[in-house]
């Protein structure tokens, strides 16, 4: 039976055609990792409750056309009166126009989910890109964005996003980019480090003495290397970045027409609730808030833990 050079049969190579064994040991590796991440991840319980709460939230958000209609928020049509107690029919009460408050907070979280999403994405795109360049190319460019983010992480982050709030037209857009560009250099500090670290490494004297270029070495070797930080990064800054949302809404900066957690706060302030003991008005988008804040807390604590054991946090 005769061998190829590397000591295999050649029907053991015609077996395995050539293009298709590499792109198969890496589906099989990913698939390997999923596995192990869910066993390790499935022991904190803190994790999985986490897990249970955003799934559920996000399976009303998902189905709230179905389960509310679309013109619960119609305040010309109110199906109750002004600031009725919870009850059978109304189960978190009414607001001040006579609308449902249950369906007005399950209709909210779709918007509150929605920025809270998009502006943790934008944030860490951000902080990710920031710090993978300052820590690969170094020099005066990394001293340059070095300082930029230390200038960001003096000054409040509510200040600037109110600010930018303030100057742009009121929007679900302006409340995204507003919350995006204002929380991104605590990933940007987080991604440098890291990516100081993985620079190091034997394998990528290998790759640039093989003639790898900058963006072969960043995109194919550093960045697969911090991606499980910017993971757990992620879930971290979608809790502050709903909290953000519903604080911009509470002041006033979101598009008044869109109903969202943040928003119900700022209408059950208007009406007084607060003073006139109306609790129903602002206990369910608040509760709703810190649930869903908490949930994605305790998401990216036990993420943290399988990704980086040493990190101890208590499960």
């Amino acid at each position: 039976m005769t061998t190829t050079e590397n000591g295999t049969t050649k029907q053991q190579a015609e077996q395995v055609p050539v293009a298709v064994r590499p792109r198969a040991l890496a589906w099989r590796r990913r698939r390997a990792s999923v596995a192990r991440f869910w066993r390790q991840y499935r022991t904190h319980r803190a994790g999985l409750f986490g897990l249970g709460a955003l799934l559920l939230f996000a399976l009303l958000a998902l189905t709230a056309p179905l389960l509310v209609g679309s013109d619960v928020d119609n305040v010309t049509d109110a199906p109750g009166g002004p600031l009725e107690e919870p009850s059978a029919e109304f189960p978190f009460g009414t607001d001040r126009f006579g609308r449902n408050l249950l369906g007005l907070v399950i209709w909210g979280a779709r918007v509150s989910l929605l920025v809270g999403l998009l502006a943790a994405v934008l944030s860490v795109a951000i902080g990710t890109l920031i710090g993978v360049t300052a820590g690969h190319f170094k020099g005066w460019y990394a001293t340059v964005m070095m300082r930029i983010t230390d200038w960001f992480l003096v000054m409040p982050t509510l200040v600037l996003a109110i600010a930018l709030a303030t100057v742009m037209p009121r929007s679900l857009l302006t409340i995204i980019v507003a919350i995006g560009v204002t929380t991104w250099p605590t990933t940007a500090r987080l991604v440098r480090a890291q990516t100081l670290a993985v620079e190091t490494r034997p394998y990528i004297e290998r790759a640039r003495a093989l003639g790898g270029g900058h963006w072969h070495i960043m995109s194919r070797h550093v960045l697969p290397n911090v991606m499980p930080l910017v993971l757990a990064q992620t879930t971290l800054i979608i809790s502050a970045a709903i909290l953000a949302e519903a604080t911009l809404a509470f002041l006033g900066l979101s598009d008044p027409s869109v109903v969202s957690w943040g928003a119900l706060l700022q209408d059950a302030r208007e009406a007084g609730a607060v003073s006139s003991g109306h609790w129903w008005y602002l206990v369910p988008p608040g509760v709703a808030i810190a649930v869903v804040a908490l949930a994605f807390t305790l998401c990216g604590r036990a993420v943290e833990q399988v990704l980086n054991p040493r990190l101890g946090v208590s499960r």
